[in-house]
């Protein structure tokens, strides 16, 4: 019935029926047309060609990568990556000024590296004039200790006078003998500025372990900021020294009471590389581990006697304002893994504790297997620590006995309101289990932990 009615109006006036028609067609069309002329733009403008060639772009949650020559080297040549991976080209955009009569002209330009732009093909591909420079030479063949002297830099004191007295950054090492009957715990640490115009504060401090029993040895002067800046993690503090050899760090100690040899092997691929947490009023804390893992080897001698060191070694750096400033942390190496856990927890006036996460990554003898940052730490009993850890193929659970306990009274980190916290170092077995892209982990070895608590 509905349909006799609206043909018969039609019907009634056929030529106005016959132009109404021709417009809903004709607009239908344009539509159509437009539809996909919009999405050839569309793909166009996400073409891999127009950055520069290549299938796939990578980039950091804020732009820029960080740590490029590190992932080119490091994580880009593991066994599951690397024969995927033909060319891996880094490039950067910046925003440039053309200064015309007329006034500034925006220009954005891209950087790379000409040979391997090319290699990707796109719109360099041709231009033959685009050639490498000396300095290319970086990026196209990443020399491995270059990269670890990278991740390894010290930090000029950001310019925040209400903090500029909490500021410290700090070289740590520890090792284990085979026995679990010696340990060292050391530390050079260069801290804020000193009295003397361009100087900073700076100390080493050893804690020597043997059989149970610790002591400490520490030596203090000011060294020149501007000369750390341009050395580090190469290091001169009253007597004792870092020297980064390719990818050996040689420590010498000649502090009273102990005088040392150490040497640390840095392993390919078992580093992570340098992050940083900022918050308000330039408040700002940064941690990388150039050796996740490796050997450590040595004499110390101590009181006359000889000490021959021969360990699992370890190494990370840590740089930031610590007024207020607490932290849980762990690690432990078995066979060819890796793993290494902390969570930050700033004062309240610069972030909220409770939303910075905890992290926790586990690497192989080619590089990482997994990381994740949804991470609970359990330490409120002294002498068991748990911590749980799931991601993306990757469920850990790890368990701490601790049988070795140093308690420092730390009066820097105090809590809001005043109260002083204990700095607890912990060692003992760690049961490590769960599975991580579908491979089982279940070990149990030595490790080491830290964490505060209220004193």
């Amino acid at each position: 019935m509905m349909l006799t009615v609206a043909w018969r109006s039609l019907m009634t006036r056929p030529i106005r029926a016959a132009v109404l028609a021709a417009g809903f067609g004709f607009g239908i069309g344009v539509m159509a047309a437009l539809l996909g002329v919009g999405q050839v733009i569309l793909e166009q403008a996400h073409a891999p060609a127009l950055r520069g060639g290549g299938d796939l772009v990578i980039a950091g949650p804020f732009g820029t990568v960080s740590s490029a020559r590190f992932l080119i080297s490091s994580v880009f040549t593991g066994p599951d990556l690397a024969p995927r991976i033909r060319t891996a080209s880094p490039s950067r955009t910046a925003r440039l000024f053309l200064m015309t009569p007329a006034g500034p002209v925006a220009v954005t330009a891209t950087a790379g590296i000409p040979s391997l732009e090319k290699s990707l093909g796109g719109e360099v591909s041709g231009v033959a004039s685009w050639v490498d420079a000396p300095g290319d030479e970086r990026w196209l063949h990443p020399d491995r200790g270059e990269v670890l002297r990278a991740m390894d830099r010290f930090h000029a004191v950001p310019d925040v006078n209400a903090r500029a007295k909490s500021w410290a950054e700090w070289l740590y090492f520890n090792g284990r003998s085979r026995d679990g009957q010696l340990r060292i715990y050391l530390t050079f640490l260069v801290g804020p500025r000193a009295a003397t115009e361009g100087m900073r504060r700076a100390t080493v401090w050893l804690q020597l372990d043997r059989g149970g029993r610790s002591t400490n040895y520490s030596a203090e002067t000011e060294v020149d900021a501007a000369l750390v800046l341009a050395r580090a993690p190469d290091l001169d503090i009253a007597g004792n020294r870092v020297r980064l050899d390719g990818l050996q760090y040689r420590i010498t100690l000649a502090l009273p009471g102990v005088d040392a040899d150490i040497v640390l092997d840095a392993q390919p691929g078992r580093s992570l590389p340098p992050a940083s947490i900022r918050g308000a009023g330039g408040w700002v804390t940064g941690y990388t581990v150039p050796v996740l893992s490796g050997a450590m080897r040595g004499t110390l001698r101590v009181g006359g006697e000889s000490l021959t060191l021969d360990a699992a070694g370890y190494h990370d750096h840590n740089w930031g304002f610590w007024e207020g400033v607490s932290w849980q942390w762990g690690q432990v190496a078995h066979e060819d893994l890796s793993v290494v856990y902390g969570r930050v927890f700033p004062p309240a006036d610069v972030a909220d504790p409770a939303r910075v996460p905890g992290f926790l990554t586990l690497l192989g003898p080619d590089g990482p297997l997994g990381f994740s940052t949804n991470v609970t730490i359990d330490d409120a009993s002294t002498n068991r620590i748990r911590v749980q850890a799931t991601g993306r193929e990757l469920d850990l659970q790890l368990e701490l006995a601790v049988d070795e306990t140093v308690r420092t009274p730390m009066a820097l980190t105090a809590l809001a309101g005043g109260q002083s916290l204990n700095f607890f170092q912990l060692g003992g077995t760690f049961r490590v289990k769960g599975t991580v892209s579908g491979r089982p982990i279940d070990f149990t070895t030595r490790g080491s932990a830290e964490t505060f608590k209220p004193q």
